[in-house]
C-alpha cells in the first residue's frame, strides 16, 4: 500500500477524533460552532500535512 496514502487516512483519522472529542467536550456548541471548529480543524490538518508529511 502506498505510504502517502496511508499518511493522509490516518492524519483524516486524527481529525475525526478531535472532532468527535470536541462534541463531547462542548456538547452546547451550536451547530454553526461545530461547523466552524470542523472546518479549522480540516485547515490544520491542511498545512501539518503539506508541511510535515511531505
Amino acid at each position: 500500500m502506498d505510504v502517502k496514502l496511508i499518511k493522509n487516512f490516518f492524519s483524516w483519522t486524527i481529525w475525526l477524533i478531535l472532532l468527535i472529542l470536541w462534541n463531547y467536550i462542548y456538547p452546547e456548541a451550536s451547530p454553526l460552532e461545530d461547523v466552524l471548529v470542523g472546518i479549522a480543524l480540516a485547515m490544520l490538518l491542511r498545512v501539518l500535512q503539506r508541511s510535515l508529511l511531505n
